[in-house]
């Protein structure tokens, strides 16, 4: 097949440091191609991926504008979703499977009939943007594609009449074999944007409570690290400084930071994040929000790592609570868990996380999808615009 990656404006693919999505979306193109399929990216310019071509409207990825207010913002997903339009209806694709959340299928939508068919992954909460997903109408040339059951289920009836599958995320799984606790850090770790629905303060407090280090590894807001931050803090009027993600920490986090025993050490990415999640005793997700996918949940269980956290969204089909780590519902709780960790087993993690979460199972799912996209598609245009359109079954 020909397929047109919509990966979306904001940042490059791999990410250099945070970028659950364009991790996803670097993983699900690399095991396409390898697949004997012709995959042509539509990204930032900067995107190192290799792919069968780049379409891109910015030269750079703009995550730093993202959570600018909206009138500063809508232009840069709507002309990067221009250029999508442009090479989906010039580049003989069979088929475009967009990630960027509304304006992707809103624009390719509107193509018409002649255009070719479209898929889109939901990455996100079905509660946001409602308004939208709960009355578009893909007509039988535009689909969706959930990440997880628990997510697709709390998504409006119409999304879910056209959504075929809940697909769980993929990663690389061909690493080194986990290490035994005993030739791990004492720290655990967050990867995670460091912000409220992440749960960072309480991932704080739940650690110090437990005797235990704690490392936190990601952005605040648009800030990579802390001499960024700092950087932003000394000039006046900096936009950085209006982010809530900001402000939140500011006042939630880092108060409870000392440099050693509560440590953020900002966005990582590559080698850097393999070691922290490989060396972790355990990673850490007390999140407050129903998690979607849960990038860094399969990340650190093929390092072999447990992971602790909030049973929210899709957390309970990921891990095995008493097996691959440890759910809990509040504070306490997650900080009692944590002084069991000697309890779970990193081959017993890594074992199921390489079954489960194997790049070859994701891209072999899209691959179903995908067929069946086609075949609606095609049915549609044998019966005609006029033809009654097929009812997604809901699931």
């Amino acid at each position: 097949m020909r397929v047109l990656m919509d990966a979306g404006p904001w940042l490059p693919v791999p990410p250099d440091g945070y970028g659950g999505l364009e991790n996803v979306v670097a993983t699900l193109t690399a095991e396409l191609r390898a697949r004997g399929h012709t995959v042509v990216l539509a990204a930032s310019g900067d995107s190192p991926l290799a792919a069968d071509g780049l379409v891109s409207a910015f030269r750079t990825g703009r995550f730093d504008v993202l959570g600018a207010p909206y009138a500063e913002v809508v232009g840069i997903a709507h002309a990067h979703a221009l250029a999508v339009a442009e090479a989906a209806t010039g580049g003989g694709f069979d088929l475009v499977h967009t990630h960027l959340e509304v304006v992707g299928p809103a624009v390719l939508g509107a193509l018409g009939p002649a255009a070719p068919p479209v898929l889109q992954t939901l990455h996100w909460d079905l509660r946001r943007n409602a308004d939208f997903y709960e009355r578009f109408d893909g007509r039988g040339r535009v689909f969706f594609a959930g990440v997880s059951d628990s997510q697709v289920a709390r998504g409006p009836e119409r999304l879910r009449r056209q959504t075929l599958a809940a697909i769980p995320l993929a990663v690389p799984v061909d690493g080194p074999p986990p290490l035994p606790l005993g030739q791990r850090d004492d720290a655990v770790l967050v990867l995670a944007r460091v912000c409220a629905l992440k749960g960072s303060d309480t991932a704080v407090r739940a650690a110090r409570a437990a005797g235990v280090p704690v490392v936190l590894a990601g952005p605040v807001g648009p800030l990579p690290d802390r001499a960024a931050l700092d950087a932003a803090l000394a000039t006046p009027g900096h936009p950085a400084l209006s982010h809530p993600d900001v402000a939140w920490f500011l006042d939630a986090v880092d108060p409870l930071l000392d440099g050693v025993h509560a440590r953020w050490v900002g966005g990582v990415s590559g080698a850097a994040k393999a070691d922290l999640l490989r060396r972790a005793r355990a990673l850490l997700t007390p999140i407050r929000w129903e998690e979607p996918g849960g990038t860094a949940v399969c990340e650190a269980l093929v390092a072999g790592t447990p992971v602790v956290g909030t049973p929210r969204g899709c957390l309970p089909a990921l891990v095995d609570d008493g097996r691959t780590g440890f759910l809990r519902d509040d504070e306490a709780g997650l900080a009692a868990a944590l002084t069991r960790l000697g309890e779970i087993d990193p081959r017993a993690c890594a074992e199921d996380a390489r079954r489960r979460f194997a790049p070859a199972v994701m891209a072999g799912a899209y691959e179903r999808v995908y067929a069946e996209v086609l075949r609606r598609a095609r049915v549609r245009t044998l019966r005609g615009p006029g033809a009654p359109r097929s009812r997604v079954p809901a699931r």
